[in-house]
């Protein structure tokens, strides 16, 4: 699915491309880049056929994207029909790429993805960053980070950009963790700890989650809820294809709303917050379980196998799911909500009360709750997949260093 040109960047605002000759000129670029990645291989006939131009116009355009090291030629596009067959052109799966990066609190994750959507290097360090400060973090992540490029580079592909999620508040301009409670960070600039050559942005992981279920979901619609879990749980709001960030930047930081208002303490400040009933650590404790490594898994083991007592804690978790997303989705009136992250994994044992309590509470039609099938991975590859959007909406940017 192609989003708009010149959609804002994940970690800020982009700057629009001038009203000028040379601005017309690098839109029509982009205009062919998108389309190729969404619809190709495709002659340039095809695509002139489908962004009005003339088949001259976009041959010159074509011809500068393959300089460039961005479009490719496949060969005959048909080849057997009448006529002159055209030329198949496809992105190329060499030249600049997307650096994704995540902090999770139980572990670090990069990958490299190129303009083809292929993630071609992938590097994971699992072990606990609660309470760990942000220095050496950011100097394993830079580690993992340095393994995936280099491994990418091996294949031809260079980085266009470093795009990394966390699982915390992030102000607007990319740079900074303003507050991450199970981490325990607060007003970190972790841009300025990661390598300045990849010009690294910071996102919310939910975020980066909703915009991978946005760009690489089979009928994701254009309105929707997406939910996802780890230790925390973060939600993230997408209308009109666009997400909805609020004025500070912090939209959907659904774990803390307060589900039980008496409830346990949050390390937000706040009280019976919805991560202290659906959240990873949460379920475990209710189910009897210890916290370690493998914990959905664990779970969906136990649940499978019929162990009530973690039945019990994941329809109890599904359970505050559903009172915290009935206020979302009486506010907002979503097309559709999308469980991510650990929370898909799940789905079977907590879906039934979730849906029960949307069911029962919300005020117009019920609205339909669909599991992502990225689950963990979501935001890892909306991560990369930003940066490769920025390669798309604006290629003449990056068609220098090809």
């Amino acid at each position: 699915m192609s989003a708009p040109l010149h959609e804002p960047h994940p970690a800020g605002p982009r700057r629009a491309l001038p009203d000028t000759q040379q601005g017309m000129r690098r839109r029509n670029l982009a205009r062919v880049m998108h389309t190729v990645s969404a619809e190709g291989p495709l002659s340039r006939a095809a695509v002139a056929s489908r962004i009005g131009l003339t088949r001259a116009a976009v041959s010159t355009l074509v011809d500068e994207l393959i300089r460039s090291g961005l479009l490719e030629e496949l060969g005959p596009e048909r080849p057997g029909r009448v006529g002159r067959p055209g030329s198949a052109l496809a992105v190329s799966g060499r030249g600049p790429a997307g650096v994704g990066a995540e902090v999770g609190v139980d572990h670090l994750a990069a990958c490299v993805v190129d303009l083809r959507g292929e993630v071609r290097a992938r590097a994971v360090r699992h072990g606990t960053n609660r309470g760990r400060s942000p220095e050496p973090v950011a100097e394993e992540l830079t580690a993992l980070i340095s393994q995936v490029v280099a491994e990418a580079e091996a294949q031809g592909l260079w980085p266009a950009g470093l795009a990394v999620a966390v699982p915390g508040l992030i102000a607007r301009d990319g740079r900074t963790v303003v507050r991450a409670p199970n981490l325990d960070w607060h007003d970190t600039d972790l841009s300025a700890l990661l390598p300045d050559e990849f010009g690294p942005a910071v996102d919310n992981e939910a975020n980066f989650g909703a915009l991978a279920e946005l760009w690489l979901g089979e009928g994701t619609p254009q309105d929707f809820l997406h939910v996802s879990a780890e230790i925390g749980i973060g939600a993230a709001v997408v209308v009109d294809g666009r997400l909805l960030r609020g004025t500070r930047g912090f939209a959907g930081e659904l774990g803390h709303v307060p589900v039980e208002p008496e409830g346990p303490a949050c390390p937000c400040g706040g009280r019976g917050c919805l991560e202290q009933y659906a959240g990873e650590e949460a379920v475990l404790r209710a189910a009897g379980l210890t916290a370690g490594e493998g914990r959905v898994g664990l779970l969906a083991t136990r649940a499978a196998e019929g162990d009530e007592a973690v039945r019990r804690a994941l329809r109890d978790a599904g359970r505050a799911l559903g009172i915290a997303l009935t206020g979302a989705v009486n506010l907002l009136d979503p097309e559709a909500v999308v469980l991510g992250g650990a929370l898909a994994g799940l789905a079977p044992w907590l879906l039934p009360a979730l849906e029960a309590e949307l069911d029962r509470r919300t005020a117009g039609p019920a609205c339909p709750v669909s599991v992502s099938r990225f689950g963990p991975e979501g935001p890892l590859l909306g991560a990369a997949h930003s940066v490769i959007r920025t390669v798309l909406d604006d290629p003449a940017a990056v068609a220098g260093r090809a």
